[in-house]
Parts: structure tokens; sequence; C-alpha cells
């Protein structure tokens, strides 16, 4: 069954019927709207003031998901202001969704469906949790997204979903979306495998509706964990809303049980602070504020207080928030693993090649499948400074040899909202940095360059 993009709308197209059904997402991985690029600048190289982030992207997600499954229990509050979180919660939230009778092709069956059409654009977490969430219940859906997000494997998670009982079906190519969930869940099994070092939103897809199964779930993980405090922020958020579990060992239980009332603060997006700290890495004097941030944060993200301070950064809370002060030091921390921190590679690997630092990292496989293939952008974005990232197995190090800070470079985002926002401190160092398709940050931080006026920067666009 094709599906194409129209304006505002999915299309079905089938035997020359075309059936308009409400899109819930925009697709921004296609050129449905122009990209404007800006010219990036920066007077000086000090960077003083109080930064307002939005809620986690990543808590945010969760908790409407938790939301969602509670019957009314649950309440969330503080929601992010990025855009695939607001994508989230309108369609979670949408009491009434179109549907339309269509004809769906499964290998050699054609039958009519009253079903309804799910487009997440370029939301991976809404496309992983999605999943799991549309396979328990008893509608019928197809869930698809951009030309991106259908060359992002979904395979793991569908087979781990049809072993506890669920019918989904491939619309396109076997392992990747559009899926077709038919809903009729009937459990077959509380115990299921799932490999350790995928993305770890397959695990919390399922973590997720674990209590709404009439079984329960038994979660084994194959080998080591990936991404391990997203897993934690996970269950951390469950028992929030009253989930109590078992982990022992490589093992995971949830059993069947109700949701609390309770209601769920998001708290300030630690990812996003982390644009703030290279910053003040990047910088000869800094002096940031950012409210709402805590020591002891379910985000993994977190860890980059301990990354920067490799980098002069001190973190100091109190006030509500997070002081970040520069002292300039020698870096002499060489190698840094981003196995529990992925979204945080970009950040640190940019800033490590603007000051000439040979590091190595590790951690980085999980890289290859994000909004774009994260290891090339940045081998392809790196080498217009002259610096190389080299790959060998699991093992990158970057080459500085050559590193040439020029006057003016052009930066491509790929789609990529991180990777706009990872080489935005270039322009401390750089007269003129232009940033291609500036309203990709919205994906995750849409006051993203409004904020950084506040602190000296100006973006002008690209006449």
């Amino acid at each position: 069954m094709p599906l194409s993009k129209g304006e505002g709308f999915i299309e079905f197209i089938n035997h020359n019927k075309i059936l308009k059904i409400l899109s819930f997402g925009e697709d921004l991985g296609e050129a449905t709207m122009a990209k404007h690029n800006i010219i990036l600048t920066k007077q000086g190289k000090t960077a003083n003031g109080t930064i307002q982030l939005t809620g986690s992207k990543s808590e945010c997600n969760r908790a409407l998901v938790i939301e969602a499954l509670s019957d009314g229990k649950v309440k969330v509050d503080n929601i992010s202001d990025a855009a695939d979180a607001v994508l989230l919660a309108g369609i979670l939230r949408k009491a009434e969704s179109p549907k339309s009778e269509v004809q769906s092709q499964h290998g050699s069956e054609l039958k009519t469906q009253d079903l309804k059409l799910v487009d997440i654009g370029p939301a991976g977490t809404a496309m992983r949790f999605l999943t799991a969430y549309y396979a328990i219940g008893n509608e019928q859906v197809v869930l698809t997204g951009s030309a991106r997000m259908k060359q992002r494997p979904i395979g793991i998670l569908v087979d781990a979903l049809r072993t506890l009982g669920a019918n989904i079906g491939y619309e396109e190519n076997e392992g990747y979306p559009p899926i077709n969930l038919n809903g009729n869940f009937e459990q077959q099994t509380n115990a299921i495998t799932i490999k350790g070092d995928i993305s770890s939103q397959y695990i919390t897809a399922l973590l997720l509706i674990a209590a709404k199964l009439p079984q329960g779930l038994e979660l084994h993980i194959d080998g080591e964990l990936t991404s391990k405090p997203y897993v934690e922020m996970t269950l951390a958020m469950l028992s929030q809303a009253g989930i109590r579990h078992i982990w022992t060992g490589n093992v995971i239980a949830i059993a069947h049980q109700d949701f609390a009332h309770t209601n769920i603060h998001v708290e300030p997006d630690w990812s996003a602070a982390s644009y703030w700290y290279a910053i003040a890495a990047l910088s000869d004097e800094a002096e940031l504020f950012l409210p709402g941030l805590t020591s002891y944060s379910l985000q993994g993200d977190s860890v980059i207080t301990e990354i920067m301070a490799n980098f002069g950064i001190t973190s100091v809370f109190k006030d509500g928030g997070v002081y970040l002060t520069k002292e300039v030091k020698p870096v002499i921390r060489k190698i840094f693993d981003m196995k529990e921190c992925p979204d945080l590679a970009q950040t640190v690997i940019v800033v490590c090649a603007a000051l000439g630092h040979e590091a190595t990292f590790t951690g980085l496989e999980t890289l290859k499948i994000k909004e774009t293939d994260r290891v090339l952008a940045l081998q392809t974005e790196l080498a217009k400074i002259g610096v190389k990232l080299i790959e060998k197995g699991q093992v990158y190090k970057l080459d500085c040899s050559e590193r040439n800070l020029p006057q003016r470079i052009f930066i491509s985002t790929y789609d990529d909202h991180r990777m706009a926002m990872a080489f935005a401190p270039l322009a401390i160092l750089i007269p003129e940095l232009e940033i291609e398709d500036a309203e990709v940050v919205s994906k995750s931080y849409p006051a993203f360059w409004t904020d950084l006026a506040k602190v000296g920067f100006k973006s002008e666009p690209v006449a």
C-alpha cells in the first residue's frame, strides 16, 4: 500500500482512489517546506546570562505514554515544547482520531480495514513508544513517518511484540516503518528476550506497557545494556506512577498492576543543557545559570557535568538550578565512553575538535541509526575544520593534526537537530558560521537560537 505526502495530509492511494486522512505530524524529514539557513556570529569570547530550558524531551515522552496508559490516574505537567513531545502529546491526548476504510496488502491477502493512520514524521522516540502502545490496543493503526524514519529499523521491537501476541505487519519493507498494527491483542507469553546493545528505546517501549499486559512482563536482556541510564529513567518514572518492578541480573520483571493517582513534573532538559556547557568550554570566560536543573536528575545526560569538568567547567547547584563557570585549564582526559549518553556524543566530539584535543571515543554504535548516520555526518562536517574522526572497529579517534579554523564555514545538518546545536558553539571561534536549516532545532529545543541571542550570539537569515 503506497503512502505519499500531501499538504498536511497522508494519502492512501489504492486502485486510483485517494482517501485523505488528517496527519498527526508534519513530515520534517522531507522537503515539504523551504529550509532556511542562518549566519551565526558571536562578538567576544564570553558567555554570561540565565537560560530557562524547556522540559526534558526524554522524560516528557515517557510521562505522556504513562499518562495515556493510566486511565486518567496520571497527569503530566511542564510538557516540553520540543516538536517531538508536542507531537506525541497531540496523538496520545486526542480523543477522536480520523478513520477511513482502506485496503491493505499483506502477502497475498487483500482485505478491507477500518483503521487510523498516524504519521510521526521524524520522531524516532514516538515511533518506538507508539509501536508498543498501539500493539496492545484493540484499534487498527498504520504508523508511518518521514523518509528517514522509513530507513530506521523497527524489526527487533516488532519481533518482541509479536512474541507477546501482537498482530503487526509491514506496509513497505520488512523490518522498517510503516507498520500496520491490527489490534486484537491476546498475550501469548510473559517472557521475552531482547538484545541489550540496541536502542534502549526498544526496551523502554516494552517496559512502559508491561503493567498493562494481563500476564505482566519478564524482560531478559541479552548481553551488555547500552544507554542504561535511559532504562533506569523509565523504571524510575514508572515507580512514580505506582508501578513496581524487580531487576535481577539481566532480567527486569513487571507484574500486571494498576497505576496510582499521581502528578509527574517534567524537569528541564539536560540534553539541551549540554550545548551551554559546550559554549562555556569554548569561551574564554563564562558565567551561566540554568534554573530548574538538579544534581539528582533522572536523566542520564546530566553526566555532562562530569564530562565538562575536564574542560574547566565547574557546576554549582544552588538557588534552584546550576551555575556554570569557566576556568582555563589543560584538557587531560583522553578517552570518553559515550555508551550511556550517546546524545552527548556530537557535543563533546565537536568541543574536542574545536580545541584540538585528540581524544578517543567509544560507545558510538547507536549513532548510525539516529536521525541521520551521525558518525558519517560528524566525519563530513569536522573535515571542514581539518579534523578527522577515524573509525577503527568500535573505537573512534580524533586526528587534529591539520586542524584549521577558517573565517567562514557552512555546516550541513542532515535533518538532525543535534548536528545544528552541537556545531553552533563554533561561532565563538569562527567569525561566520552558516547553519543549514535552522528550524531543525525545533525537534528538541525550539528556543535555541533565541536563547543564544541572550548571551551575545547573532543569527541572520541567509538572503
